[in-house]
């Protein structure tokens, strides 16, 4: 089955995007979510850049004072990956790079009573990272904004499954963008999500004949 790690810097940072990529929902079952365990971690010697006209961020080699801050997720399998490098898809290349651990205030690791904001380096670890093989001129020089992917843009990624704050803001972004496609396919209704559910049933039905 395999026992992966993986950084991710993107869209992939969202729990509910994660699941829904893995384990083909974004309101995972509890015992779903104990699978995985995601801590906050460094990458450096990279650079995150916004992608033209998409919701998902990019990264590139850069020089050694950069570093991309992002997810470090253990507990992946072999299944996992395959359905996050179809996600992923063309665009992005899976490569192995060294990730450092951020030790959070209070988690046992870092240094008691220091702000929540000023992180502690902890370990570092091999992890597998999607890096940008699409061309530099599909890039623009600004930081993605998690935040913002977050507050906007979430809904089409999570559909109506996860509704709440998110739906109503699924339709308002949905509406002004016309037939633009920001997700690449990798929304809620797009064509590699469908790739995935369609993935997802056919094991489904092989496992019941087993």
């Amino acid at each position: 089955m395999g026992d992966h790690t993986a950084f991710f810097y993107g869209t992939l940072m969202a729990p509910a995007v994660l699941h829904r990529v893995v384990h083909g929902t974004s309101t995972p079952a509890a015992w779903q979510s104990s699978l995985l365990r995601i801590r906050p971690a460094l990458l450096r010697s990279f650079q995150r850049h916004k992608v033209l006209n998409a919701d998902y961020p990019a990264i590139l080699p850069a020089n050694s004072a950069a570093c991309v801050r992002g997810t470090l997720v253990s507990g992946l399998t072999d299944g996992d990956i395959w359905r996050l490098d179809l996600f992923e898809g063309h665009e992005y290349q899976r490569r192995t790079v060294r990730v450092r651990v951020l030790a959070e205030a209070g988690d046992g690791i870092g240094v008691v009573g220091a702000p929540a904001e000023d992180p502690k380096e902890a370990e570092e670890v091999d992890a597998e990272v999607y890096v940008w093989v699409a061309g530099k001129h599909r890039l623009e020089a600004q930081e993605w904004d998690f935040g913002e992917f977050v507050r906007e843009k979430m809904g089409r990624w999570v559909g109506r499954e996860a509704q709440g704050e998110y739906a109503e803001v699924d339709d308002a972004v949905a509406a002004k963008e016309g037939n633009v496609d920001p997700t690449g396919g990798r929304g809620a209704n797009g064509s590699i999500t469908k790739t995935l559910e369609e993935d997802g049933k056919a094991k489904e039905i092989i496992e019941s004949v087993v």
